[in-house]
């Protein structure tokens, strides 16, 4: 039997507001969304199986507000045309819940069924299902929540769309479901054609074993690790090829500890070295991973580029406070210098604003990464409370001050109180440590560094470029960046003016002239400083503390200076020292 009827499903992945109250959009987008690109896949398996009836088609676009403006009044016509519909907000961080119930409130207005979710409904029912007004306000909108992961259940909330009847909770998080044989994460070339470097996203695999207290996976997505087998993974980069698109970014939280990772690599190696696709990655992992026998050599022949790492800091009790305890100090240089080796730029992310640290602390800190981490780039963020993570309950149940707005919840603001520093020494923390890590001496350093070691200096600049240009150009954290900012007059914040086109327009088009030009005078010294590294003709035996292997770093290196980290040193020398004693000699 054909299809005789349509249900419109309209999957928006929000952005968010920026500090003078308009939606972050771009012309091209950064990093892909791989919520979006999950809903799409299920959403599509949903159709091929004819969920909803052999006389029922379902029509799906999927739109990511960070590079594709949200038209509302266009959308619900195209809903209302088809006589069934519905829309829903996926993937919804917590920074990005009030532009979602901002979205959510216009829909409904004009009286479309709409549904929310993400990891800010899953993580806020997680911990404390009570606590967060914004979630109360958008149910009292009549808006369908839903917790948890939506393989094998998406079909059960669209049939109850085609029948006008929403539950006004969908929770799932007790029962999340296996990954092998389910619906691939995929988006439609046009869509990835709006991200810069036409790349796309997918999960190997879901939850993480360790503990973070800031981290809010573990308390969405669960302690235990489940993976999509190696033939889905092959199966959706066969597809991706289809279209045209090789670059991929694997959004696993830490995919070393994917138990399939060799075999997962072994498949991507196949495909690279056998068939003889570019293919390029995309991954994150600990700072563990290089103890992995081949795991760094097999991630470099299956095309990894780029890896991001959580650091989190360099000072132990700051890691142990935090249950990071998986991280070690001793263990970040040897790291390093594998990745280094292996020709793949790393990415550490860094956290400010722990308990001990100070203005003054912060930047020594930094200036040892600088010396003594042969690390590539850094990100910065300001510790956290998110909801869902378990430093956000325990400080909601001591009844401490947090700032009510989730828009800040994008970890580049300060969103409550530090033990010593105040708001204004935390945030001038924040920013020096920015511009301290991207000094013009550093990036030199880094460039030097590359090309020592024969990576790409042209890679490093591209990088630095995206790292220190965004905050002071752009005023958004780098992970938020795009190509060529957009604003929408009437897309503010409902609480802010609509500017009169008189004042907004010119001041716009000034701003982007402006930028423009910072943008180029950025370019311009990177591509002199990159001319200059690449013609020095001892290029290539440069080296530095950093880059230097050793046997005992804790005769010279700073990083092992502090009281904690001697601590730290000392209780490893003790058990290394205990382990040889249980050895028996041969």
């Amino acid at each position: 039997m054909t299809s005789n009827k349509t249900f419109r499903l309209v999957l928006i992945k929000p952005s968010h507001y920026d500090s003078d109250g308009y939606v972050i959009r771009w012309w091209r987008g950064g990093l892909p969304s791989n919520s979006l690109a999950c809903l799409h896949g299920i959403a599509l398996d949903c159709r091929e199986r004819q969920v909803l009836g052999t006389d029922v088609d379902i029509d799906i676009e999927a739109i990511d507000e960070t590079n594709r403006k949200v038209r509302i009044d266009a959308l619900a016509r195209s809903i209302q045309s088809a006589g069934a519909g519905m829309v829903m907000l996926v993937g919804v961080q917590s920074n990005q819940f009030p532009r979602a119930l901002d979205i959510a409130r216009q829909f409904r207005g004009r009286g479309i069924q709409v549904a929310v979710g993400g990891f800010h409904v899953s993580g806020t029912l997680a911990m404390l299902p009570d606590c967060d007004p914004d979630m109360r306000e958008i149910m009292a909108l009549r808006v369908s929540v839903f917790a948890g992961e939506a393989e094998g259940r998406l079909e059960l909330v669209l049939k109850d769309a085609l029948a006008g009847q929403l539950q006004a909770k969908y929770d799932f998080l007790n029962d999340l479901p296996h990954l092998e044989g389910q619906s691939l994460p995929i988006i439609p070339q046009a869509q990835i054609a709006r991200v810069m470097g036409r790349t796309t996203s997918f999960d190997a695999g879901r939850g993480c074993p360790f503990q973070c207290s800031f981290c809010t996976i573990i308390n969405v997505q669960g302690r235990k690790s489940r993976r999509r087998s190696p033939d889905d993974i092959e199966t959706l980069i066969r597809a991706n090829v289809a279209q045209g698109i090789h670059a991929f970014f694997i959004t696993d939280d830490n995919f070393a500890r994917n138990k399939d990772w060799e075999l997962l690599l072994d498949r991507i190696i196949a495909l690279r070295e056998t068939e003889g696709w570019q293919l390029s990655f995309t991954i994150q992992v600990d700072t563990l991973c290089h103890k992995l026998p081949n795991f760094v050599e097999k991630c470099a022949r299956a095309g990894v580029r780029r890896c991001f790492i959580g650091l989190e800091n360099i000072n132990p009790d700051s890691l142990l406070g935090a249950k990071k305890r998986q991280n070690k100090i001793t263990d970040y240089r040897e790291m390093m210098l594998a990745w280094k080796q292996a020709k793949i730029v790393t990415v550490g992310g860094y956290i400010l604003g722990f308990p001990n640290d100070t203005l003054a602390s912060i930047v020594r800190d930094i200036r040892i990464i600088q010396d003594e981490l042969p690390i590539d780039m850094l990100e910065f963020f300001f510790l956290t409370p998110l909801p869902g993570s378990e430093d956000h309950k325990t400080l909601y149940a001591k009844g401490v001050a947090m700032d009510p707005d989730l828009n800040k919840y994008d970890l580049d603001h300060v969103t409550v109180a530090h033990a010593t520093m105040s708001q204004a020494e935390w945030e001038d923390a924040y920013r020096m440590a920015w511009t301290t890590y991207y000094s013009w001496a550093h990036v030199e350093t880094i460039m030097r560094r590359a090309a020592a070691s024969g990576n790409s200096v042209n890679r490093i600049k591209t990088f630095v470029l995206y790292f220190r240009g965004y905050h002071p150009i752009e005023h958004v954290h780098p992970l938020e960046g795009g190509v060529l900012r957009l604003k929408s007059r009437r897309e503010r914040r409902p609480h802010l003016p609509t500017e009169p086109a008189w004042l907004f327009y010119p001041r716009f088009i000034a701003e982007t002239a402006t930028k423009a030009a910072q943008w180029a005078t950025l370019a311009i010294r990177l591509e002199r400083l990159a001319r200059k590294v690449k013609r020095d003709p001892n290029r290539l035996t440069y080296t530095d503390k950093a880059l230097t292997p050793w046997v005992d770093p804790t005769e010279n290196l700073e990083l092992f200076k502090t009281r904690s980290s001697q601590a730290f040193l000392d209780q490893r020398r003790h058990i290394e020292e205990a382990q040889k004693r249980t050895i028996p000699a041969s």
